[in-house]
């Protein structure tokens, strides 16, 4: 159909379009809708995005404009499409350029893509020539964020330079009509990367198919395997047999935390959990996540695999490899990250054998390089949306977008869970999850990050955005940058990233609930209730303080903070009580020394935090005395709560004191002591404990009478507290925004810091 004011006279139209619009096949795409429709001209990658010239009779030249959106490759993501008319010039042909190199760049960096159904096909093909290649891409599908060296995305700025295409690959990249042009990582087993089997020296004892052969013996055979995959290794194991996967858990030094799962196909998938058309659709989706499912069978998955937990972290193969190896062997693997506790994952394999020594029992490696670690991503589906809880492979580092220009910033996160990001126009790019700060290995790796992430951006930041916590590495680096710094306030950072990414200009309630974050008076934050308007905020209220007995250790043990609870509700009389069920959690010698240490207040800094309220009342149900990893308490009350259909809440006092609301738990705590005593079922008190939560949120934001309220915060990891929340802050009236595609943990600081820093930079 003609455009209205259509005419046939010749015109000439250039397009910018910007966002996610490389490595997907977008200039093949403009030039087969040029072709179709007569049109002369040209098409290029630039720093800037696509750019593409058209020449022909205006309505052929409106019917590619009308076309150009709807139509373009679905892994492409526009975020801005320009145009401008020009003089023709009576060009001929249609070509495709050669990627411009200058000016600024805007262009977005696609993350990683699971493999596609045109290449599966083709992997499975007896009479294709990619039959069973593990290395098998196209335009729609592979290796991105993961092999991307510079920009603009071409060969030769990737980990692929090294090989060079055959006569057949290169014809296909050359083609415009073929699916596989200008596929940066082309290839086939003629001219492309190749698998070996490495045995525990190192010594290659089979390459090739023979190489995937012997991989998958050894994983029949119950051993370990080192793989490497897409951005890093990972370590396999049969899920099915409890001793290969106890060995591995020993090897690993990982006790109790959940093993991550591969299964061959969904099919299998469904046999095992509970699988809703959503978490279907993720798992079958590009970005390919581990997706958390509801467990609903035994026998086919160790219960060692997952102890305790009603539910399963799935994937399904998102590389040819994996698919490959997965098909062969027909059982779920459990697919874990290549690393030690707190250490990145391995990208390298000689750097594999020399950190994962001890471990494997056997290495398959590959000969294309990684450029940087990429880990899985981890998703949870919660009120019928995709909640993010580990933002990496197939979302990282696509960029939030905001409203108004942000000053050239790098925010560098939190310490736990760290991402960092840098700010460039009017995006916020977020890097891939970086982990914990704790060790050697992760802080090498958080410092390649850094320098990675506006290398790759060719931004060069003026402002250096970091936590208010004094004692974080990541403190410490911005500070050490050589920028100018700015600190803010964890959890205002929380809230400043929820309300970016929910797009949201009104006023804001933020409840920012975690484990800790160090306040503006020297004391840890937690259980915060955060106004936010337009970059200023100020902290309305908070949940009652308590000592945290040994500190850091408290965070560990939760029979501490249950003890720090109870010395604020009863002073050193709680120690005297010959009734109290927690006695039996300590030895003698800790009873003593931890009550000299609460009567004096050494080493027992006092805390707002609902995390470790959590973990308190976790400890006082019996339920977690001792953690063996973060979150392990509150996670298990979440689980207990899981089957109890109550609507009753645990009593609470709101009050003012010194302009702050302060949500006294006392009478809550009181009440749980007594419904213990009583021997009440722990379904029941960590049901009822949920509910006062919510109850607690619907009255403070009665309270502070604003009526968007944010949920942001590791708490809010929690399916039940999250989604009671927002059904009775809606029933109330209320417009509850929670995350999306952001976590609501430390991994989303960097983003509210970005905002934060924005904010002061234009100021």
């Amino acid at each position: 159909m003609q455009p209205s004011g259509a005419s046939s006279e010749m015109v000439r139209a250039r397009v910018t379009l910007r966002g996610a619009v490389q490595g997907v096949g977008f200039r093949p795409f403009v030039y087969r809708l040029a072709t179709e429709l007569g049109l002369r001209g040209w098409v290029s990658n630039s720093l800037q995005g696509v750019i593409a010239e058209v020449e022909g009779p205006e309505p052929a030249v409106q019917q590619f404009m009308l076309r150009l959106q709807p139509e373009c490759p679905p892994a492409a993501r526009i975020h801005g499409c320009e145009w401008v008319y020009l003089a023709p010039t009576g060009c001929s042909g249609f070509a495709i350029r050669a990627s411009e190199a200058g000016g600024e760049q805007e262009a977005l960096i696609l993350p990683d893509l699971a493999i596609c159904a045109e290449c599966r096909h083709e992997l499975m093909d007896p009479a294709n020539r990619r039959h069973r290649y593990p290395f098998i891409n196209c335009t729609h599908c592979g290796p991105r964020f993961s092999i991307i060296e510079s920009m603009p995305y071409d060969r030769p700025r990737t980990t692929m330079r090294h090989f060079t295409m055959c006569p057949a690959c290169q014809a296909e990249y050359d083609n415009p009509a073929d699916r596989r042009f200008h596929a940066q990582p082309n290839a086939c087993p003629g001219c492309g990367p190749q698998l070996a089997f490495w045995d525990t020296s190192g010594a290659a004892r089979a390459e090739r198919e023979e190489a995937l052969q012997q991989a998958e013996a050894a994983l029949r055979a119950g051993q370990i395997l080192a793989l490497k995959g897409l951005g890093g290794f990972h370590l396999l194991v049969d899920a099915r047999n409890p001793e290969a996967v106890a060995r591995l858990r020993q090897r690993k030094h990982r006790e109790e935390k959940p093993f991550a799962l591969m299964f061959p196909n969904l099919a299998q998938v469904e046999q095992v959990c509970d699988v809703n058309a959503l978490e279907a659709r993720l798992l079958q989706s590009p970005e390919a996540p581990i997706v958390l499912l509801r467990r609903r069978a035994r026998g086919e998955v160790a219960d060692n695999v997952a102890p305790g937990n009603p539910c399963l972290g799935v994937m399904l193969p998102y590389t040819p490899l994996h698919h490959l190896l997965l098909t062969d062997l027909g059982f779920p693997l459990v697919a874990t990250s290549g690393n030690l506790a707190d250490e990145p994952i391995c990208t390298d394999e000689h750097e594999a054998l020399r950190r994962l020594a001890g471990i494997a029992d056997g290495w398959l490696v590959h000969n294309r390089p990684i450029a940087r670690h990429v880990d899985d991503s981890i998703v949870r589906v919660m009120l019928g949306r995709e909640l993010v809880l580990r933002r990496a492979r197939g979302y990282a580092p696509l960029p939030v977008t905001l409203p108004v220009e942000l000053p050239p910033l790098v925010a560098y996160g939190a310490h736990l869970k760290t991402t960092v990001a840098v700010a460039a126009g009017r995006h916020v790019f977020l890097s891939q999850h970086l982990g914990d700060l704790e060790t050697d290995e992760a802080r090498a790796a958080y410092q390649r990050a850094l320098a990675d992430l506006p290398a790759l951006l060719r931004q060069t930041p003026r402002l250096a955005v970091c936590d208010l916590h004094p004692d974080y590495v990541s403190t410490h680096t911005a500070r050490q940058s050589g920028l100018p710094w700015l600190a803010v306030q964890h959890h205002v950072a929380h809230v400043a990233a929820c309300v970016a990414e929910n797009e949201v200009d009104a006023p804001v309630l933020g409840v920012s609930w975690d484990g800790t974050g160090y306040g503006p008076d020297n004391t840890i934050w937690g259980g915060e209730f955060i106004y936010w308007h337009q970059g200023r905020w100020r902290r309305v209220g908070h949940l009652r303080a308590f000592p945290l007995p040994g500190g850091e250790a408290a965070v560990r043990e939760p029979r501490r903070a249950a003890l720090g609870v109870l010395f604020a509700l009863e002073g050193d009389a709680v120690f005297d009580r010959p009734d109290l069920p927690l006695r039996a959690a300590f030895r003698g010698d800790e009873w003593k020394l931890l009550r000299a240490m609460l009567a004096r207040g050494l080493n027992c800094p006092t805390t707002t935090s609902a995390g470790r309220l959590f973990d308190a009342v976790a400890a006082l149900a019996g339920l977690r005395q001792v953690s063996h990893f973060e979150g392990q308490a509150a996670m298990e009350l979440e689980w207990a709560a899981g089957s109890w259909t109550g609507e009753a809440a645990y009593p609470f006092d709101l009050q003012e004191m010194d302009g702050l609301l302060r949500v006294d738990w006392g009478p809550l705590v009181q009440a749980i002591l007594h419904d213990v005593r009583q021997g009440l079922p722990t379904a029941q008190i960590a049901g009822t404990f949920h509910r006062a939560l919510v109850e607690v949120i619907v009255s403070v934001a009665r309270r502070a009478g604003v009526e968007h309220v944010a949920l942001t915060g590791g708490c809010f990891q929690n399916q039940r507290l999250t989604e009671g929340a927002v059904m009775a802050l809606r029933s109330a009236g209320f417009r509850p925004l929670w995350h999306q595609r952001v976590p609501p943990n430390d991994g989303g600081i960097a983003l509210g810091q970005a905002v934060l820093g924005a904010q002061t930079g234009n100021q």
